[in-house]
């Protein structure tokens, strides 16, 4: 706890999801938190005792609390390029959009990075791992972890790589790619500088060569072995996002996606891949046996056409899956509130059925409303999420976990009407904003206002940046 024992007791809230082991739903909840620990957690008659020996105590009547949730795939600098590539399968809008994240400097990176940690600390997000794998010119993922420790983000900095260029055979230009043994230097000296294992801590790092066709099968086994080296650092890439990749895949390696995975020893419990949307039910097995996990991206998905990961098999099959806004060029936005509402629908609308034709009618197929429910998303959100993050600190309110957790006030236009269930209306009413956000019991939203980070000047950061390159 750094030694700080301030406590803050917080009391009259309407409905507090714990999602602790008992998955609590309190009514008349109350958290009581020292430092930056959770240390009680029960009705306000439960914890009244502790209101005169409280350092603080709030009251939040009329809201909703539930633990802030977490954010497992994100590639924050492509806010520089929203909205653009609209209508294209992925290959193309990565071949188009490459030349233009090359003249991203270090400069961009960090405020680009400023912006999308706002952007999803305002939609509920309290820890973020983004995956920065294009770093040009003189980009550093060290910027992306300053810009954390600046707005209060627990941050999972993924040291993501390109290696293999168009003139290797691979996807991206070969000014977008870096020499391997370069890669690997800067994995160690990022890890040695800032790899925190300590319980509660605001940072670490993750090893993540961006995907089967832009890196070597030698990198991928040299970054699983460093990776490996060192305690608790995890692994991470995409795969199995496109038809295109598995052909890719087929040709190069001779092997499905997955396949090339298992060869070059990419399966297991420190593993977690972006998007898994191609699957058979053998390799959804070999998840489930080796514990290895996946982040689902359904605003990406649709967006680029991907397809529908089958994620209810998934879970039914005992894999972790959480959520992951993906890049700000391929969603548009960064809202984890917005993902989880749209994951939900998207298994729901998934075939499961085929209707035969009928006199007067059409076939077609049918999907099922029991497919995903709003607690299975809000789960897969925060608890999910830790797991895949290999973290036993967050996702949850319960005792002797980070004081990190969000309240939304129930008097949103968006949420009258929700009575019977103010929990499950945050995602199917919403997307909403958070009006009180507390990571590692610091409060950085109050009133639905950043308490110390200067939005505005961010913005105009950003908009100065931007401008000036897209002059070069």
């Amino acid at each position: 706890m750094g030694g700080d024992t301030t406590s803050l007791l917080i009391k009259n809230i309407d409905v507090l999801g714990t999602f602790d082991d008992e998955a609590r739903e309190i009514a008349d909840g109350a958290i009581l938190v020292r430092g930056n620990v959770i240390e009680k957690v029960g009705t306000t008659a439960e914890l009244a005792g502790e209101t005169g020996g409280a350092d603080r105590v709030v009251d939040w009547s009329g809201h909703v609390v539930m633990p802030g949730m977490i954010n497992t795939h994100h590639h924050m600098y492509q806010n520089m390029t929203r909205c653009m590539v609209q209508d294209d399968v992925l290959f193309t809008w990565l071949t188009t959009l490459y030349p233009i994240w090359a003249q991203m400097d270090d400069a961009a990176v960090k405020v680009s990075a400023k912006i999308a940690m706002a952007e999803l600390i305002m939609s509920g997000c309290t820890t973020a791992s983004d995956h920065l794998y294009i770093l040009p010119n003189d980009c550093t993922l060290d910027s992306t972890i300053e810009a954390a420790r600046e707005i209060g983000m627990r941050f999972h900095a993924s040291r993501g790589a390109m290696s293999r260029g168009k003139s290797q055979g691979g996807l991206p230009p070969d000014n977008c790619v870096e020499d391997e043994e370069a890669i690997l230097k800067d994995s160690e000296r990022l890890i040695h500088q800032y790899h925190d294992m300590s319980r509660h801590s605001m940072n670490r790092i993750i090893l993540a060569p961006c995907s089967p066709f832009s890196v070597t099968d030698g990198l991928m086994k040299e970054a699983a072995q460093l990776a490996r080296q060192h305690d608790g650092v995890r692994l991470h890439t995409h795969i199995a996002e496109t038809l295109d990749e598995e052909t890719y895949c087929t040709e190069i390696y001779g092997m499905r996606a997955i396949e090339f995975c298992e060869s070059v020893d990419w399966m297991g419990d420190d593993v977690w891949f972006a998007h898994a949307i191609f699957l058979n039910d053998r390799e959804i097995k070999l998840f489930a046996d080796t514990g290895t996990g996946a982040t689902y991206c359904p605003s990406a998905h649709m967006r680029c056409g991907s397809g529908i990961m089958r994620a209810r098999e998934m879970l039914d099959a005992g894999v972790t899956v959480g959520f992951g806004v993906d890049g700000s060029a391929s969603n548009d936005t960064g809202n984890l509130f917005l993902e989880a509402r749209l994951g939900i629908s998207l298994q729901r609308v998934a075939p499961t059925r085929y209707l035969s034709e009928k006199p007067g009618g059409r076939g077609g197929f049918a999907g099922s409303p029991q497919a995903l429910s709003a607690r299975e998303a809000l789960t897969m959100a925060t608890r999910h999420g830790a797991k895949l993050l290999g973290r036993d600190d967050i996702g949850q309110i319960a005792p002797g976990m980070s004081a990190d957790f969000i309240a939304v006030k129930r008097d949103h236009l968006g949420l009258s009407g929700s009575q019977r269930d103010p929990l499950a209306a945050l995602i199917w009413c919403g997307p909403f904003q958070v009006d009180h956000s507390f990571i590692n019991g610091v409060q950085v939203v109050q009133d639905r206002q950043f308490t110390a980070f200067d939005l505005d000047k961010a913005l105009a950061d950003h908009q100065a940046t931007m401008e000036r390159l897209y002059s070069v």
